[in-house]
């Protein structure tokens, strides 16, 4: 069993920042991708950043220059800080972990529940 739990989700006001949290735990071998997706009201989920165990990162365009994911391996954490949030970034953050419950096993990916973000203009 892997329980992924987010945290630092809140209210803020336009170009405020915000940093977010999220941890992986219980029978976990080795985590591959960590990552960020959003769902704002009425639309698809949608990536916003991930980071390999190496430490690349990708981002979606609309958020390069203001948002930085970080991760810590050793914790199976990984941070996503968000400055100079628009009402565009208003939504639902959820944390995604890919994760090995076992050597040489398949990777299967871990959701979290997700944590609101919303974005006073």
């Amino acid at each position: 069993q892997v329980q992924v739990v987010e945290s630092g989700g809140g209210l803020v006001q336009a170009g405020g920042s915000l940093r977010l949290s999220c941890a992986a735990s219980g029978s976990i071998f080795s985590v591959n991708t960590m990552g960020w997706y959003r769902q704002a009201p009425g639309k698809q989920r949608e990536l916003v950043a991930f980071m390999n165990e190496g430490g690349g990162a990708n981002y979606a365009d609309s958020v390069k220059g203001r948002f930085t994911i970080s991760r810590d391996n050793a914790k199976n954490t990984v941070h996503l800080q968000m400055n100079s949030l628009e009402s565009e970034d208003t939504g639902v953050y959820y944390c995604n972990a890919d994760v090995r419950t076992r050597r040489g096993g398949p990777l299967f990916r871990y959701w979290g529940q997700g944590t609101q973000v919303t974005v006073s203009s």
